[in-house]
């Protein structure tokens, strides 16, 4: 593993802390196993009827009744060659019990005497062959089949059988799953499935076990609580049960409670004063900063489109082979990262009579991405921790200004923080000079202002494109693709003001069909008439009927290689996390792609009917969805 941490300072005691966390020995491979958790996570989000609801109860049910006892009686004495598969609705229940990992011990113990593990157990998701498992599972329970039966989960068998029989455990199932249904959300993003991010999850996995440590070791009673990308390794070490509580014990005399129930993190309350509490702590341990780009909590789970699932009779293609039409657009692309910045201490500051300062940054070169100055506390002359959490385009450099909070202020030094800073690591800290501006009011400095920068990134991912729709003259603007209207159609530009492509809508009143064009300008100049749309009565067919657009139950339906929905307001990753009185829901349509993969939506563009801009997240979408967009636009006018 590539050591992040190298060049930053550390005194000898937070180092030797920093190593005694690193030796801590855990019996598993925690990084392949975090993989896995996160494949089968996806898969249950897929299937949401094991969120709530009767099919949930017939769940809990059958891991009760069926896979405990099947589990048991492999544990004592293998029943398959091969190794056991757990159906999926069982291994969520299973995945749910684990992650209280005192209260799954007991049950265990309880019942069957001993701790069940997965020790040649795999997860229903894996490529293996279930026939054998399936196979002893119908000789057990003739009545109740291997594969989950949504249908008998409705009927009013469930209520005879569940409650005709004993409960096994007194455990609150349904509290559980209620618990663990946003945790996927969290450690959804592309960034977790990286082993280099993973590996150092791990490490700060075990910076927090010896945090834990050194506080039962003084007898401090403190409520740890974790960021996302260590609390994912903590399930993942759950998830082994009879490792957890080995290693655990070994290290802390006892297998350390997972508590997940309070889930309020208002200001003042006990998550919000403990995750204050392991900040500092952790940073005064180990002399780095805890909070990392990616791994804070990024609100609640947006709400779906739908609660039943929509899977079309279909699946997608690569419209890369049907025509060149999906070509016609070329738009800038560029990838970005999310920083999270904070100015930790201020050292040589020559200022007298308490007067305040302010810190400024910037990209030095705007990106299209970040383009805007932003403040920012210096944490040694503020009671109160503030950092800054933003994207930009993963090179060039931030530029830093310290200036006097005086009206006007007075603009003491500044220096540049190199993005390079970030090649093989996911954080740095350092120490920067500060260039003083030539005039000095203040006077000759012997030292130079420096100031000390934590940051920390993601890895770097395609950023979304985007085209604006505009009613007025041709003009430059700040997205990698605009479009406007005029008489002569409708024109999309590039950056620098370049036409890209003339769109032209032929009035449907004159002809047949109605059709939509596209000019092209070729290599000499000369532009090339291409047909992208043609409306034949009911719907518009797009792109030599590659798509297919039609208005139906108040929403537009976009059929071909994939299968969108154009749904009123800003949905699912576009909803916002906050009310905004400013922002009318009647202005956005959000396009949702529902697929195998995606049954419950996934959101690819939002159109902002008002301003005209289309921000696409998928390149697949690019000209359909402007063609789209073009469309409900000109209905609204």
């Amino acid at each position: 593993m590539a050591n992040s941490r190298s060049g930053i300072r550390m005194d000898m005691e937070q180092e030797s802390e920093w190593k005694a966390a690193q030796n801590i020995f855990i019996s598993e491979d925690l990084v392949a196993a975090a993989k896995h958790q996160l494949q089968f996570l996806a898969v249950v989000d897929r299937n949401r009827w094991l969120y709530e609801g009767q099919t949930l109860q017939w769940a809990i049910y059958r891991y009760n009744a069926c896979w405990l006892p099947l589990l048991a009686k492999h544990s004592e004495s293998k029943v398959t060659e091969g190794p056991l598969v757990v159906p999926l609705d069982c291994e969520w229940i299973w995945h749910c019990h684990r992650l209280n990992p005192v209260r799954y011990k007991s049950d265990c113990e309880e019942i069957y005497g001993r701790i069940l593990d997965n020790y040649n157990v795999v997860s229903s998701i894996q490529e293996t062959s279930r026939k054998e498992t399936e196979e002893i599972w119908n000789k057990l329970y003739p009545n109740q089949p291997y594969e989950f039966n949504i249908s008998l989960a409705s009927s009013s068998q469930f209520s005879e059988t569940l409650y005709g029989t004993q409960k096994f455990s007194k455990y609150d199932f349904i509290l559980a799953v209620e618990r663990q249904t946003p945790f996927f959300y969290q450690v959804s993003r592309p960034h977790f499935n990286k082993d280099f991010f993973l590996e150092e999850a791990v490490a700060r996995y075990k910076g927090f076990l010896h945090l834990i440590r050194r506080n039962r070791e003084r007898s401090l009673m403190r409520f740890c609580v974790p960021t996302y990308d260590v609390d994912l390794i903590w399930h993942t070490h759950q998830l082994h049960p009879v490792s957890y509580c080995k290693d655990l014990v070994k290290l802390l005399g006892k297998v350390l409670e997972h508590d997940d129930t309070d889930q309020n993190r208002g200001k003042g309350q006990k998550l919000d004063t403990g995750f204050s509490d392991t900040t500092k702590q952790w940073e005064d341990m180990y002399g780095v900063r805890y909070w990392r780009a990616g791994v804070m909590y990024r609100g609640g789970a947006p709400s779906p489109i739908t609660t039943t699932p929509c899977i079309p009779d279909m699946s997608p293609s690569n419209a890369d082979s049907a025509n060149g039409l999906e070509k016609l657009i070329d738009l800038p692309k560029m990838n970005f990262i999310e920083i999270l910045l904070e100015f930790v201490e201020i050292k040589n500051l020559p200022l007298t009579n308490n007067e305040k300062v302010n810190i400024t940054f910037r990209k030095a070169q705007p990106d299209g991405i970040f383009n805007t100055k932003k403040n920012l506390t210096i944490q040694s002359l503020s009671p109160q921790k503030q950092v800054a959490t933003f994207q930009c385009q993963p090179n060039g450099h931030l530029f830093i200004e310290l200036a006097t909070s005086s009206k006007p202020p007075t603009t003491l030094a500044s220096c540049f923080f190199s993005l390079e800073e970030f090649n093989n690591k996911l954080s740095v800290q350092k120490w920067l000079d500060l260039v003083p501006y030539c005039s000095d009011p203040i006077g000759s400095v012997s030292e130079p202002i420096q100031i000390k920068v934590a940051a920390s990134c993601t890895f770097p991912q395609s950023a979304p494109l985007a085209v604006q729709m505009l009613l007025q003259s041709k003009s430059r603007w700040f997205f990698p693709c605009m479009v406007r209207f005029d008489k002569s159609g409708t024109w999309v530009v590039d950056a620098s003001g370049d036409d890209v492509v003339r769109l032209q809508m032929r009035d449907v009143r004159k002809s047949k069909g109605g059709e939509i064009v596209g000019f092209m300008r070729g290599g000499g100049g000369e532009r090339e008439e291409v047909v992208l749309g043609r409306f034949l009565g009911q719907n518009w067919s797009l792109m030599d009927s590659l798509w297919s657009l039609n208005n139906k139950d108040s929403h537009f339906l976009l059929t071909g290689p994939h299968m969108v929905k154009l749904v009123n307001g800003r949905k699912l990753d576009y909803a916002l996390k906050h009310n905004d009185k400013r922002t009318k829901e009647h202005d956005f349509m959000t396009a949702v792609e529902f697929s195998e993969e995606h049954p419950y939506g996934k959101a690819v563009a939002l159109i902002d009917l008002k301003s005209g801009v289309l921000v696409v997240q998928e390149e697949w979408f690019v000209l359909p969805g402007m063609l789209s967009a073009f469309i409900v636009s000109k209905r609204r006018t």
